[in-house]
């Protein structure tokens, strides 16, 4: 298992000091300061305390104004956040697995192929700012009070969903362009920063339940306690490894021999990191939030009304149903994530490890190499899925236990997220000094 060191002093200076981190790093602030401006922007002609008193009292919108950075309970022009273009990623790369072209373009095409799944994305991500924009319009005029009444009707709407689409576009480029120029994955690191910002609301609420009940501080030492240990077994998941044993064929050049020292493939435990997790609540929450924004309207048949609210509590981040789906999700997700992953394909590592003449001990180049590698990865990745998805589950168990129920949203999601995108950071940033000191070994 690998064993993580967290960055000396000395370690942060060479980091500052680094050429082009230095840059890197100043240009992610630069965009994460921009999304948390454009996150305070409120919509025009919206009243924003009549959506905020929603937004508090219903799981999903909450849930989701959590990973905006509070910028959907202020209904600002960030509203739906990166949200969209998540959704976008996950169905453009579940729809390259089935249709021939989009997989020919993933896996043959290099990055010329990338770069037009990405255009694809893009596009997509558009069409959905679009529904959901339309959507979210759709439910603010059914809430009595929530639109201005001073502002023009129909060209209200339509300018109020050009907005919010181009809001998710930018927020969508930002993303890229972190990813590109910055440090770290853009659109994982937007969401962290939306739950970080969200952090003193919930301790403040927590603060004002527990300050006069002993019996609710002694729950919120032992709900720590479980996020602590909860932290720990993140950590564990996201760094460890299965090292599979590689023999090295020797090669004589002259009179000195070379190779024939063992090495290893390192297959990841949990290969995915943390986007099975942000895959299965954009999943998820994705019909659960039109459930939830079209059953706040006031419908005048009863019964569709009490069907559209039964659903919505069915599919509620806070009912069984959904960790059962949660949990299923995860583990599909994580099965899915390795299987699209280049580092992670059986047949191409046998085929090069035969080509270079390497072997695993005990098994013959070619397809019993491919089928033992296929069954390694296979028992890897389950034990990877089943612990992502239990680890998942364990603070939201924790705070029905605890009776903590006011960081119960920034609970078992938002901290793997949080977790997994730190260590992520923490991991690209050991790269770059690496490749400083490669750099300045050659130069010597």
């Amino acid at each position: 298992m690998a064993q993580m060191r967290m960055p000396s002093t000395d370690d942060l200076m060479s980091m500052w000091n680094a050429s082009g981190l230095k840059q890197k790093i100043i240009f992610t602030l630069l965009m994460i300061a921009a999304f948390r401006f454009g996150a305070q922007l409120p919509l025009f002609g919206i009243n924003n305390a009549v959506f905020s008193n929603i937004a508090a009292g219903n799981n999903i919108i909450g849930f989701l104004d959590l990973f905006t950075g509070g910028a959907l309970g202020s209904v600002s022009i960030f509203a739906l956040g990166i949200g969209p273009y998540i959704t976008a990623s996950i169905i453009v790369q579940l729809v390259s697995v089935v249709i021939p072209s989009l997989e020919k373009l993933q896996k043959e095409e290099g990055e010329a192929g990338r770069r037009k799944l990405a255009q694809y994305t893009r596009l997509f991500t558009v069409v959905l700012a679009v529904f959901q924009s339309l959507v979210f319009m759709m439910f603010l005029r059914h809430l009595p009070g929530s639109i201005v009444a001073t502002v023009p009707h129909t060209m209200f709407y339509i300018s109020s969903i050009l907005v919010l689409t181009a809001g998710s576009v930018l927020v969508m480029w930002i993303s890229e362009l972190i990813t590109e120029r910055g440090i770290g994955n853009g659109g994982s690191l937007i969401i962290f920063i939306g739950i970080i910002s969200g952090i003193p609301v919930y301790a403040s609420r927590t603060y004002q339940v527990v300050a006069h009940n002993t019996a609710m501080q002694l729950g919120l030492v032992a709900f720590l306690l479980i996020f602590f240990v909860t932290m720990i077994l993140i950590v564990i998941m996201q760094e460890a490894v299965r090292k599979v044993i590689i023999i090295n064929p020797k090669r004589q050049v002259g009179n000195k021999v070379y190779g024939g020292m063992n090495s290893y493939i390192p297959f990841k435990l949990n290969p995915g990191g943390v986007m099975p997790i942000i895959f299965a609540i954009a999943i998820l929450l994705f019909p659960s939030t039109i459930l939830s924004l079209v059953g706040q309207a006031n419908f005048k048949n009863p019964a569709v009304q009490d069907f559209v609210v039964r659903l919505t509590h069915i599919m509620s981040p806070d009912g069984i149903t959904y960790y059962v789906l949660y949990f299923l999700m995860i583990v599909a997700l994580t099965f899915f994530y390795a299987s699209i992953m280049p580092n992670m394909q059986p047949k191409d590592i046998a085929t090069n490890l035969k080509k270079y003449g390497s072997s695993i001990p005990g098994i013959k180049p070619g397809k019993p190499t491919a089928e033992a590698l296929d069954k390694i990865l296979t028992k890897t990745t389950f034990i990877g899925a089943l612990g992502l998805g239990i680890v998942a589950l364990i603070p939201s168990f924790a705070s029905y236990v605890t009776n903590i129920k006011t960081i119960q949203g920034i609970g078992a999601t938002s901290l793997i997220i949080m977790v997994g995108v730190a260590l992520d950071l923490i991991n690209q940033v050991r790269t770059h000094l690496l490749a400083r000191n490669y750099e300045s070994f050659l130069k010597e």
